[in-house]
C-alpha cells in the first residue's frame, strides 16, 4: 500500500487514528488525531507525542509481537477530562521497507467512565445515607441493653429516636424504589388523559394538615375550566406533593404557599401548547449557587436542616425524572430572602 493510499485509508477511520511503522515513527494520521494530539504529527517518533506509558507500551508490544494490544489514554478537551480506549492492530506489508506497522485508533469512552463514576458515587451516597440512621439505631440498642434498661424516661426517649431513625430509613428505601421505577418508565410517555386541576386539589387536601401544623396557608389559583393533559395521575401527584411539601418545610416561614396554574397555546419550553404550574413560597429562598444541582441525587442546599426535617435527598431527582417522562420541563428560580418558585411545564 502506498503512502498516499495509507493516508487516504486512515482518513476514513471515524475516530482519531495513527499509523506507526517499525521505525517507531508516525507515517499517517487523520484529522481527528491531529485535533486530539496536535497538528504536527508526521514523521515524529510516537513516544514524543503519546507520552503516557500504558499507550507507549501497547504500541511497542503490538510492533514487536505483530499482534494487537489495548490501553487507556487520558486527555482533556478544555471543558472536561476525557478517556479514550486505544486499540492497536498490526498491519503487515506497510511502512518502511514494507516491514509492517501498527494502526492505533482512539475510541472515546468518556461517557462510559462518567456512568461508572456516577454509579460509584450513587452507591457511596446510599451507603452513607443508610449507615447514619443504622449507626444511631445500633448505638441506642446497645444503650437500652445496658445503662438505660431500668430508666423508663430514657428508654421512652431512646425508643422514640429509634422509631424516627427507622422511619427515615424506610423513607429512603421507598424513595430509592420510586426513583428506580420512574427511571425504568421514563422512555414511555403516559397516554391516559387526566384533569390536572383535580390532581392539584387532591394534593393540597392531603398536605393541608402538614401546612396547618406549620402555620402555613395553601392556595390554588387555576383556570375555571378543567385542564386536561396526558399523564400519570399518581406520578404527577407525587411531583406536586414533593414540591409543596418542600415549600412548606423550607419556605413555610413566609406564611403561605401558592400553586399558580396557567395555560398557553404555545410555550417555548416545550414548543407547543402547555400548562405551567408554579409552586411559590415566600421563605428564605435558595442561594443561586445551588440551583443547577438541586435535582441531583442526594444533593442538598442545606444538609443539616434537610436531615432534621426527614429529607432523603432524592425528592427533586424523582420530580425531574417524572417531569421528563411527561416530556415536560422543570424550572427553579430563587434569590436569598425572596422565596423560591418551582415551575413544572407540561405539554397538553
Amino acid at each position: 500500500m502506498s503512502d498516499a493510499n495509507l493516508a487516504e485509508f486512515v482518513s476514513a477511520v471515524p475516530m482519531p487514528a495513527l499509523v506507526i511503522d517499525q521505525t517507531e515513527r508516525i507515517i499517517a494520521a487523520n484529522a481527528e488525531a491531529r485535533t486530539l494530539l496536535g497538528r504536527n504529527l508526521d514523521n515524529r517518533h510516537f513516544a514524543t507525542i503519546l507520552r503516557q506509558p500504558p499507550v507507549v507500551e501497547a504500541i511497542e508490544k503490538s510492533l514487536r509481537a505483530k499482534g494487537s494490544a489495548t490501553a487507556r489514554h487520558l486527555a482533556n478537551d478544555g471543558a472536561q477530562d476525557t478517556t479514550f480506549q486505544v486499540h492497536c492492530r498490526y498491519i503487515d506489508g506497510v511502512g518502511a521497507v514494507s516491514a509492517g506497522a501498527v494502526l492505533a485508533s482512539f475510541m472515546d469512552v468518556t461517557h462510559l467512565e462518567q456512568a461508572r463514576q456516577m454509579r460509584r458515587d450513587f452507591v457511596a451516597n446510599v451507603s452513607h445515607e443508610l449507615r447514619t440512621p443504622l449507626t444511631a439505631l445500633m448505638g441506642f440498642i446497645e444503650t437500652l441493653r445496658g445503662p438505660a434498661r431500668d430508666d423508663p424516661a430514657a428508654r421512652d426517649r431512646f425508643l422514640q429516636i429509634m422509631a424516627d431513625e427507622a422511619s427515615r430509613m424506610n423513607r429512603l428505601v421507598g424513595d430509592l424504589l420510586s426513583l428506580n421505577r420512574v427511571e425504568s418508565e421514563e422512555r414511555v410517555r403516559p397516554t391516559e388523559r387526566l384533569d390536572l386541576t383535580e390532581v392539584l386539589e387532591s394534593t393540597l387536601a392531603t398536605l393541608r394538615p402538614l401546612a396547618e401544623s406549620a402555620d402555613v396557608t395553601l392556595a390554588l389559583t387555576a383556570p375555571e375550566a378543567p385542564v386536561h393533559l396526558p399523564g400519570d395521575a399518581d406520578q404527577l401527584r407525587q411531583v406536586f406533593t414533593n414540591l409543596v411539601e418542600n415549600a412548606i418545610k423550607y419556605g413555610g416561614s413566609g406564611g403561605s404557599v401558592e400553586l399558580r396554574v396557567s395555560v398557553a397555546e404555545r410555550d417555548p419550553a416545550v414548543r407547543g401548547a402547555a400548562v405551567r404550574v408554579q409552586v411559590i413560597d415566600k421563605g428564605p429562598g435558595i442561594d443561586p449557587i445551588h440551583l443547577p444541582r438541586l435535582t441531583e441525587r442526594f444533593y442538598r442546599a442545606d444538609s443539616h436542616r434537610s436531615r432534621q426535617l426527614g429529607g432523603t435527598g432524592l425528592g427533586l431527582a424523582i420530580v425531574k425524572h417524572i417531569v421528563n417522562r411527561h416530556r415536560g420541563r422543570l424550572r427553579v428560580e430563587s434569590d436569598l430572602g425572596k422565596g423560591a418558585v418551582f415551575t413544572v411545564i407540561l405539554p397538553l
